[in-house]
């Protein structure tokens, strides 16, 4: 609504976002959105909250939407911050909270993202996406362009989660399979998108997808009164949620509704895919590509990310880190959380709970903080990863 340009994460070079855009012209890095902040500020304030939608959209002023007919939605966002006494009972934190992004539409929190790009998409006149993804972005992406009368046109790793594949191809989209990781099928994307007509909507390789995730940043900050967590484990495949989140931080401190505290990011990777970790330990302000990349963390399974930079600064300015944890931590903590609270998270926010106690073994958590760990989806999705 009051979306005004895009700018280059990395050379600051401006863009017009009146047409569609993808990465920096000058140097290929992602593009963020940027508003007017004291126009904004006019219609979106704490109390005009409390009388709107329970979805993201409740932010809308600083959303990229301009016109309301153009919003894609299936009801996403607002999703429940739940309080978790037996697990924090357990580690002696008195204030543990689960954010639960697997009760979104599809299931996942790529809902959140998805929103926004294809409404985008419906505002400039776009017919055709396509995206390469570990399987919960497909998903997402297959339902809004359905949604919105698109064509989606998806590349996913062959070992995929089978639910992924299926819940896709029920939305109508075109998919396939690729013998590779979500970086072959990227290339993919990219070796075909001019000759079939695609506009890319890749992690961070357009600039609207980090402004739905953004709003994790907002709605944390609502459901905990306007005062930020002390701590928040995430996660991290792209990180576009991640560096939404940091980016929604600044942008609600410009508008006068948070000071300028930050929450200690901590990314959370798996063993056999760290490359944000290695670069963070190494203190590299890029990440190289993970060889081999392996995990049954299928959204933890992203050898290189395009948006690296950005959150190995958000990371490093926040006082936070970068975690790795196996495979097997994921999996057993599934069952933890599940038992001691009722939520089957996927393995990946499963992983933010293993990194937690890493996090208290080291005495980088005090037992009086607020922690939020990230569940990205939902565990009914990684059946395969239980035997199922």
């Amino acid at each position: 609504m009051h979306l005004t340009h895009l700018a280059c994460t990395a050379c600051a070079k401006e863009h017009d976002a009146a047409v569609p855009q993808n990465v920096c012209t000058a140097c290929g890095k992602p593009l963020f959105a940027h508003y007017d902040l004291v126009a904004a500020a006019k219609t979106l304030t704490k109390e005009s909250l409390r009388s709107r939608e329970k979805s993201l959209w409740r932010y809308r002023e600083v959303l990229p939407v301009k016109n309301a007919a153009d919003v894609v939605t299936l009801g996403e966002g607002w999703t429940p911050l739940l309080p978790a006494p037996r697990l924090g009972a357990q580690h002696g934190l008195s204030r543990l909270f689960f954010k639960d992004e697997a009760q979104n539409p599809t299931a996942s929190f790529k809902a959140r993202g998805m929103t926004a790009a294809v409404s985008m998409a419906k505002q400039y006149g776009l017919k055709k996406l396509a995206a390469p993804s570990a399987g919960n972005a497909a998903g997402a992406l297959a339902a809004y362009a359905a949604r919105a009368g698109m064509e989606a046109h998806l590349f996913m790793p062959r070992d995929t989660p089978k639910a992924n594949i299926i819940e896709c191809e029920q939305m109508g989209a075109f998919v396939t399979l690729i013998n590779g990781l979500i970086t072959d099928c990227g290339a993919e994307v990219a070796k075909r998108k001019v000759a079939e007509g695609w506009f890319d909507v890749s992690t961070l390789k357009e600039p609207y997808r980090a402004e739905g995730k953004k709003t994790l940043g907002y709605e944390l900050a609502e459901q905990l009164n306007w005062t930020l967590p002390d701590v928040i484990l995430y996660p991290t495949g792209g990180g576009t949620g991640l560096v939404g989140m940091w980016k929604a931080f600044d942008e609600m401190e410009r508008m006068g509704w948070i000071d300028s505290k930050r929450p200690r990011m901590f990314s959370v990777q798996a063993e056999g895919c760290q490359p944000i970790v290695r670069a963070f330990h190494a203190g590299e302000k890029f990440a190289a590509e993970h060889l081999g990349a392996h995990t049954r963390a299928s959204g933890l399974r992203v050898p290189k990310a395009i948006g690296d930079f950005i959150m190995l600064d958000a990371l490093r300015k926040s006082g936070g880190g970068a975690l790795a944890v196996s495979d097997d931590q994921m999996i057993s903590g599934t069952k933890e959380v599940g038992s001691a609270e009722g939520i089957f998270v996927a393995p990946e926010g499963a992983g933010c709970y293993a990194a937690l106690k890493m996090l208290l073994a080291a005495n980088q958590v005090q037992p009086d903080e607020t922690v939020v760990l990230f569940n990205t989806s939902t565990g009914l999705k990684y059946l395969e990863c239980y035997g199922g």
